[in-house]
């Protein structure tokens, strides 16, 4: 028997091919996310290796303690160490710098960083020299290339207290695998110049060239620990590797679903050759092969395919890997690359999945196999599994059970329990309930729906038309394992798609219905968000192209028994320009001695409507009344209190945001004279609801489309299962379609009919996959907040159908080109 079934598989190289195509994009899918991440954390490791080959001892906190907390007075100590010829302190924080077009560079201030000289410097100056006393800096080489800075510009850079300072660039750095300073820009100052520009005063490392680790450690004490250069790169690169383990957990979860639908796809096609190959083991049976040897036979069958499949898979892993990086770093994220990494447990791990998948896939139709008696095997019946479906008790059973369930989690996560984390948790069980639930009734769907989805083929394609819509309906089973591979994919970029536009409409209307403004000021230095200068407020109100300029005060003090904001807007744009949504009270409950409060923070902390609470001030602690509660979607204090109150308790201060309307028509305009007026304020950030609107689109877009690119491999392979289903039945089919040749239908038609049967296919798969995609979708938006607006992507769900229907008519084009070809004689002979 096993001399038997390898000589069948070598008989036939391509149904081993076509077998083995699915597990390989599945494995190759888990084989290029170990390839990928391994090679950049070994990229991340090298690097940091190197970096900290130049210290000769750390003084770093103990892991899980807070950063930056190391005393300044520490680092003379250890200056003083024998043996030591150097130490320097880390610094890091912020510093804002000003590009070339007058206002602070990115939404966020850049880094800042301390750029020590000599044996401890770590990272590389590309270009010219590390900074030298206080008037030199570095900057990085991507904020450089940007703003087109180049060594001797002179720039400005805010320190904390929003004070601009003059630097002359003496050179150009790389500062390594940072990611904070990757992502919003770096400064490098020299030691002392970088305390004084962020403000610490405290440092997050010292370094240290010479000296013993003990004597430093005895300085030290055991309140840090006293690391090696060794031991620091191992800590760098660990830190920096917790991104990577994200990044790994994110990508094989889409590697499993590639791998899902792999399994689906090598069940379908064992099921239609151990259909096909009744009479072959029939007579197996007859000469003697017992039932344990056919179902041995198929097992084997089945690890042949799994370890070839897998094999080709881990080859496509490595290419994957590589292009994927390759592609990352055109994007603009310079990832080091040492070279590609393909570590033993990557080969473990595909082999074993996939060949695990591909025999766990097979155990069905194996046992399919011994099922049949070998004189029922040798007469010419009609295939197993075709005709009319009917669900059994059993499936019948299942299907409710899991529907109901599915049904009743789904309405109750989305309409009855409070919105959040755990309702979205609920609705993606009943996601998984439901989906369970359609792959049991799906072969009892195929005839509605692939008469649905045929209608119009079927009377515009003829009788070839009308032949491969009964093709697609005439094996219900077959039909459904093929197109409910489809439908995970489609399914999951429907669900995407509907969340994603959801978020951009409910961010619109959440936009327009509370701060309905054409423009915003603020500004943003440190941690901490700085008010805008009073005199631009000043000029603001005397432009003509402004119709309302709303500005908003903020203070923290002591609220009651807490520390708390207390806050005011400017009192005529209350209700008009600034829309709260009052849940308790309302907007005319507002008055002097009043006050109201976000209703989560007055629920936490057991307040309520009609409760007095004593607010601290500068005179002294007064007592306000809480009238009214207001949602806290909004952008507001968490006490609001009238303007007249606010300017009396704690004077006239400058705003921390400014809101600007501009008059009917005049848009353009008025951001031009906003512009103008804030020209002499590097640090104000001018930003309108249009920017807001685009930027939180493309990000939304942009995940959508690496979902899409993520889940588009599992589209691939539930398209191979459509080619490979459709191969194997042209195989089957062998005598029919010679006897449709003979009736005088021409290669043409032949291909055609072909090619509808596998749109009806997919169509079938596509339009399951879209309708739960919306409704899942619905569902995950209305368990997220009370706020959500549901938007449906009706030109996306469209799209994906057509492209879904167009994919699968090309993945009939070499079936159809191999059934045409074959000599009508020989057909009928077979």
């Amino acid at each position: 028997m096993l001399k038997t079934t390898l000589a069948g598989l070598a008989a036939h190289k391509l149904r081993l091919l076509l077998t083995g195509i699915a597990i390989t994009l599945g494995v190759g899918f888990i084989a290029g996310t170990f390839v990928l991440t391994d090679t950049m954390q070994n990229g991340v490791d090298t690097r940091f290796a190197r970096s900290a080959d130049r210290v000769d001892a750390a003084v770093v906190h103990k892991q899980g303690a807070a950063e930056g907390q190391i005393p300044a007075d520490l680092l003379a100590k250890i200056r003083k160490v024998p043996g030591v010829t150097d130490a320097q302190g880390m610094v890091r924080g912020d510093a804002a710098l000003v590009g070339k077009d007058g206002k602070v560079i990115g939404d966020v201030p850049t880094a800042g960083l301390s750029v020590p000289s000599g044996k401890l410097l770590r990272y590389d100056i590309t270009t010219g020299k590390a900074p030298a006393g206080p008037g030199e800096a570095v900057v990085d080489e991507k904020t450089a290339k940007r703003q087109g800075f180049h060594v001797g510009d002179t720039v400005t850079v805010f320190d904390q207290k929003v004070r601009p300072h003059t630097f002359k660039l003496s050179g150009i750095a790389d500062f390594g695998i940072d990611q904070d300073a990757g992502y919003r820009g770096a400064v490098g100052f020299d030691p002392a110049t970088a305390l004084q520009m962020t403000g610490q005063k405290t440092y997050e490392e010292i370094d240290v060239a010479g000296g013993g680790l003990g004597d430093i450690s005895k300085v030290v004490g055991g309140t840090f620990d006293v690391v090696n250069g060794k031991q620091l790169g191992d800590r760098l690169a660990k830190s920096a590797g917790a991104d990577m383990k994200i990044i790994r957990t994110g990508l094989l979860l889409f590697g499993l679903v590639s791998l899902l639908v792999s399994a689906l796809v090598i069940y379908n096609t064992f099921s239609i050759l151990i259909a096909q190959r009744m009479r072959e083991m029939a007579l197996l049976r007859c000469v003697g092969a017992t039932r344990r040897q056919i179902f041995n036979g198929v097992l084997v069958e089945s690890v042949v395919v799994g370890i070839v499949g897998s094999l080709f898979g881990l080859a496509a892993g490595a290419a994957l890997g590589g292009g994927a990086l390759a592609v990352i770093n055109w994007l603009g994220a310079d990832m080091p690359n040492e070279g590609l990494s393909f570590a033993p447990r990557t080969a473990v791990i595909g082999m074993v999945v996939g060949v695990l998948v591909t025999v766990v896939s097979a155990l069905l139709p194996a046992r399919a196999a011994t099922r049949v008696a070998p004189i029922a095997a040798l007469r010419s019946d009609m295939e197993p599994g075709s005709g009319r479906f009917r669900l059994g008790w059993m499936r019948t059973t299942l299907t409710v059970l899991l529907g109901g369930l599915g049904l009743l989690a789904a309405a109750y996560g989305s309409l009855g329990m409070e919105k959040g984390e755990t309702a979205m948790f609920l609705v993606a069980f009943a996601g998984g309930l439901i989906f369970l639930a359609v792959i049991a009734l799906m072969p009892a769907l195929v005839r509605p729906l692939g008469g649905l989805a045929g209608a119009i083929p079927a009377r515009l394609g003829g009788v070839p038309g009308r032949l491969a819509v009964e093709n697609a309906r005439r094996s219900p089973r077959r039909t459904a394992t093929t197109t409910i591979a489809l439908t995970i994919g489609v399914g999951l970029m429907s669900l995407f798609a509907v969340v994603a536009a959801s978020g951009k409409a409910t961010s619109t209307a959440q936009l327009e219905k509370q701060f309905p403004v054409d423009f915003q000021l603020e500004t943003h230095l440190g941690d901490e968000q700085k008010p805008v200068p009073g005199a631009l407020v000043g000029a603001l109100r005397k432009l003509p192209q402004l119709s309302a300029v709303t500005t908003m005060q903020e203070q923290e003090v002591r609220v009651g028994d807490s520390d708390s904001h207390v806050g005011s807007v400017t009192q005529s744009s209350l209700g008009t320009v600034v829309k709260p949504e009052f849940k308790g009270g309302t907007i005319a409950d507002l008055r002097p001695g009043t006050m109201a409060a976000d209703e989560n923070v007055a629920k936490s902390r057991g307040m309520r409507v009609g409760q007095t609470v004593r607010v601290a001030t500068p005179h002294g602690s007064v007592p306000l009344k809480l009238v009214a509660t207001v949602s806290g979607d909004m952008p507001l204090p968490t006490f609001l209190m009238t303007e007249a109150d606010f300017t009396r308790y704690f004077g006239a201060k400058d705003p921390e945001s400014v809101y600007l309307n501009a008059k009917d028509g005049q848009s353009d305009q008025a951001r031009k004279a906003i512009e103008a007026a804030a020209k002499p304020y590097p640090a104000v950030k001018l930003t309108s609801s249009a920017d807001i609107k685009a930027e939180y689109t493309k990000a939304l877009d942009m995940v959508l489309m690496i979902f899409g690119g993520l889940l588009g491999l599992a589209i691939i392979i539930a398209l191979f299962g459509i080619a490979n289903t459709l191969t194997l039945s042209v195989v089957e089919r062998t005598r029919e379609s010679a006897l449709l040749r003979a009736l005088g239908i021409t290669k043409r038609q032949l291909r055609r009919m072909l090619s509808v049967e596998a749109l009806v296919m997919a169509v079938i798969g596509a339009f399951t996959g879209c309708a739960l995609g919306v409704v899942f979708g619905w569902a995950v938006t209305n368990s997220m907040s009370k706020s959500s607006v549901f938007a449906l992507p009706y030109l996306q769900i469209v799209g994906f159908m057509v492209l879904a229907g167009a994919a699968g008519m090309l993945a009939a084009v070499l079936p159809a080109r191999r059934a045409a070809k074959t000599s009508i004689v020989e057909s009928l002979s077979a």
